[in-house]
């Protein structure tokens, strides 16, 4: 070997691979990133390239010639730079709930130079069901500010799905398919994640031309400025999901009807051996591609939550090889991303031999696993670690956008850094968010993508006591107290997969539970209690930030949908008494507790139901649309099919104007019922009265009748008021 010509050739390699990562860096879209974030303060902050290997993430900050310096291999990294001086020299926060930007004047310096780097090549960010539980009516402006956040906090492989629809529409229009055939196809804008998996045809359409053509647009938005700050978006590909109308284009065609078990018709899957399912891979990809470009990765699951025809290893080897070369055949650099949720969700099905078949059928470059839902239970324990593929570290945390307080704060702090030290762990090279629905909870986000920037586990009393600051501009040790009650009790991670609902969200019931309104804590409520006295104290003493007015509310509203639980006994028993006084009391105590949570959560757009309606509105261009539109965005969060749906409260949301509107409703119609019953000595008709209701709720699906979109009352003297009128009650109610 001739030495010094090798030791050119690596340099020369070394040379080109800082080059290609100095290139990654946009300096105008940080330096834009940097005045939409702190637009008082941008002028103090500048921008340089920070040479760096390619599959590297580094950034550096200092104080230099009176300006703070950020440097980055990549727009992410300036970002990362800019929240790691905000949060911990300025003791600044950005969050969803809640933001301090409230910076100190001269701005703090910077003592000696901080250099991090991150030991995860990819952070990557949300799950399918994030684009309707919590996306569905998002505009640009709103999808710029969590590009931002994105960039913040350290993201770098962003799911990008916006605007498949429009896609699709095309490829089929290529192959000959009429508006016609495909009416029934695409589903309505509420419902795309589930579309797009292949679960549902159709529903909440029929898709009107003008939102393909204006999410188009949107999703170009985008990906341009994911790109700009270093991000690479994972775009879709073909999963074998086509149109109905197929079936006579192509009667020869090799189609599997699958059903998803949820209400809906069945949907059809091209098979994999089907010679026209590499032709629509590629030309979905090549479409796909010329529209919005592509960073080589991309999103496919051909069996979410639907079994494949048969369990045969050797057939779902060959069916994962096909997948992969549908893809390579549009894009020879193509790396497939794939959920692992199947291998959580039907466990029965996926067993060793046959999860090891559809991974080791592809080469360990050409696949990234997400283990989706590693801090329930991480799959790569029982895999292999996927048996020798690159895989992510991926926290679930919320489904369906429910409203509770809850979260894994131990595990989130260790196990991520314990599972990236762990010699068993394979090629884990990465970490991420795939939660169903945002917006809530910001402490366990703000908590897991500290992981991106150091080895360790967090330790989480200092954590805490940053985190507070931060957010509350206060170092009230009160607000400390209440976070090591909020640690032990909603926060502690124990006894159930996710969080709580109240069973005022819930269809009528003598029951403490129903089917998607599971009541079960895990912690005994009287023990939250002291973290709303806390925050009640701190309210009083004068702290008053953003993210405190959003916490005492959410704390607020989380003891009365705990305390809704104790007041359902009482009204049963007092039916089962036949104690017509004590029932009329206390069917109206509970009637008034969802009003007074009403009341409290009109004061936070957080916990609000008109913008989420306002907006689905802003997209429709004529009357008919906008009607849709409204349509599609009641039902996903009240009964989400049809009347007989049976993922009815799956999406329930504890919001003003939700709860006064259609939640109080149906329990004032039961409670008349169980009224007469009393009056009349005769058993109600439940069965009557579950059909009744069902028919209630679609046709409130229907209505059109405005909420509110502005906020009304003041968050911090709703909760005092709140904490006055019941505090007392609930100390009688829990005591032993």
């Amino acid at each position: 070997m001739n030495l010094s010509r090798s030791c050119s050739s690596l340099l020369l390699a070394g040379v080109l691979s800082i080059s290609a990562a100095w290139a990654q860096l946009n300096v105008q879209a940080s330096r834009q990133l940097i005045q939409r974030v702190i637009p008082n303060h941008h002028s103090a902050f500048t921008v340089e390239a920070l040479p760096s290997a390619s599959d590297e993430n580094v950034f550096e900050v200092e104080s230099a010639q009176g300006k703070i310096v950020l440097r980055g291999n990549n727009g992410v990294a300036v970002a990362s730079a800019l929240y790691h001086y905000l949060t911990e020299y300025a003791h600044c926060q950005v969050t969803w709930n809640g933001t301090n930007l409230n910076l100190p004047s001269p701005l703090p310096k910077v003592p000696t130079k901080v250099s991090k780097s991150s030991p995860y090549q990819y952070r990557y960010y949300l799950n399918y069901c994030t684009f309707n539980y919590s996306m569905s009516w998002w505009d640009w402006p709103r999808w710029q500010r969590e590009i931002d956040w994105m960039a913040l906090h350290g993201i770098n492989m962003p799911l990008a799905i916006t605007g498949e629809e429009y896609t699709w529409n095309e490829v089929y229009k290529d192959m000959g398919f009429t508006k016609e055939d495909l009416q029934d196809f695409f589903s309505g804008p509420a419902y795309f994640s589930w579309f797009w998996m292949g679960n549902l045809d159709g529903w909440g359409g029929p898709l009107p031309q003008s939102w393909m053509d204006s999410h188009k647009t949107l999703q170009e938005q985008i990906v341009k400025r994911e790109r700009e700050l270093g991000m690479k978006p994972v775009l879709p590909a073909f999963t074998g999901h086509v149109p109905a109308a197929f079936r006579k284009k192509y009667p020869q065609a090799k189609l599997k009807a699958t059903n998803w078990t949820n209400g809906f018709a069945d949907t059809y899957i091209l098979d994999s051996e089907d010679p026209l399912f590499a032709e629509i891979g590629k030309k979905f990809l090549e479409k796909q591609t010329k529209l919005f470009g592509t960073d080589h990765l991309y999103s496919a699951d051909t069996f979410n939550e639907n079994e494949p025809p048969t369990d045969d290893p050797a057939y779902l080897s060959e069916l994962s090889k096909r997948i992969y070369e549908g893809m390579r055949q549009a894009d020879p650099k193509a790396v497939w991303v794939m959920q692992g949720w199947l291998f959580y969700s039907d466990r029965k099905f996926w067993k060793a031999p046959q999860i090891e078949a559809l991974l080791k059928a592809l080469p360990d470059d050409g696949m990234i696993l997400l283990d989706l839902a590693a801090e329930i239970e991480p799959v790569w324990k029982r895999t292999e670690a996927f048996h020798g593929k690159p895989w992510i570290w991926n926290m679930l945390n919320n489904f369906g956008g429910n409203v509770n307080l809850f979260g894994r704060m131990e595990g989130v702090a260790a196990n991520p850094a314990k599972d990236l030290n762990d010699p068993k762990a394979g090629k884990l090279v990465g970490i991420g968010l795939t939660m169903e629905a945002i917006e809530q909870n910001p402490v366990i986000y703000e908590l897991m993508m500290q992981h991106t920037w150091q080895r360790d586990a967090i330790e989480l009393d200092s954590w805490l006591a940053k985190y507070a600051r931060n957010r509350y501009r206060s170092t009230n040790p009160k607000l400390l107290e209440a976070w090591q009650v909020l640690r032990r009790t909603v926060y502690n991670g124990k006894d159930i997969r996710d969080g709580a609902e109240s069973i005022v969200t819930g269809r009528p019931t003598f029951d403490s539970t129903t089917i998607w309104t599971r009541t079960k804590l895990n912690y005994p409520p009287a023990e939250l209690l002291p973290a709303w006295d806390l925050f009640t104290e701190a309210a009083q003493q004068g702290v008053d930030s953003d993210g405190f007015r959003y916490d005492l509310v959410d704390v607020t509203r989380q003891v009365l949908a705990n305390y809704a639980l104790i007041v359902q006994k009482q009204w049963k028993t007092a039916y089962q008494k036949k104690d017509q006084a004590a029932f009329a009391r206390y069917s109206q105590d509970f009637l008034d507790l969802i009003s007074d949570m009403d009341q409290l959560l009109a004061s936070r757009k957080d916990f609000m139901l008109g913008p989420w309606l306002k907006d689905a509105r802003s997209w429709g261009t004529n009357a008919e649309e906008k009607a849709l539109y409204e349509q599609n965005a009641r039902d996903l969060i009240t009964l989400w099919g049809d009347a007989n749906s049976p993922l009815h409260e799956y999406s329930n949301r504890q919001w003003s104007g939700l709860l006064n509107d259609f939640y109080k409703p149906r329990w004032e119609q039961f409670f008349q019922l169980l009224t007469k019953s009393l009056q009349s000595n005769q058993q109600p008709d439940l069965q009557a009265f579950d059909q009744h209701i069902r028919q209630w709720e679609w046709q409130w699906v229907k209505k059109q009748n405005p909420f509110p979109a502005t906020e009304k009352g003041n968050s911090i003297q709703l909760s005092v008021s709140m904490h006055k009128k019941y505090r007392e009650r609930l100390s009688q109610a829990y005591r032993p």
